[in-house]
């Protein structure tokens, strides 16, 4: 077990994803898959309070709107749990921080921003120019 300072920030004058490195970010992902899940035991909660009694069809329709963009984001939040997940895997294997796609670090301001990325700035910028390109065909 790695101890972590409890005000430790991972820097670029570190070893790129040494022990300490790799249990910051697991710990944040682990944070991140929790909060998440607390909030979809909130939305599921709601969701199971029955069904629309409302009388106007107005007020109906809106209750209507609220359930359909909750299940939007608890979708949403299935999605993020499972890239959180994948990254925990990376962490476990060995290859997490590192680009898919060249095997060069992604950079520890990257993954402060974005901890479930898998590609460098410059590889993800690459892909979606060429996702614009074959899209517009």
């Amino acid at each position: 077990m790695v101890f972590l300072p409890p005000d430790y920030r991972p820097s670029e004058d570190e070893d790129f994803m040494n022990p300490v490195q790799l249990e910051y970010f697991r710990q944040k992902l682990l944070r991140w898959r929790t909060e998440l899940l607390r909030e979809a035991d909130g939305t599921l909660a709601s969701l199971s309070q029955g069904g629309i009694h409302e009388a106007d069809i107005t007020d109906r329709a809106s209750v209507e709107t609220d359930r359909a963009l909750e299940l939007r984001t608890r979708d949403r939040a299935r999605k993020l749990i499972s890239k959180i997940d994948q990254a925990l895997v990376r962490i476990e294997v060995g290859t997490y921080g590192y680009c898919e796609e060249t095997d060069e670090p992604i950079g520890i301001k990257r993954l402060e921003a974005r901890p479930i990325a898998t590609m460098s700035i410059e590889a993800q910028e690459r892909h979606e120019r060429m996702e614009r390109v074959h899209r517009d065909d």
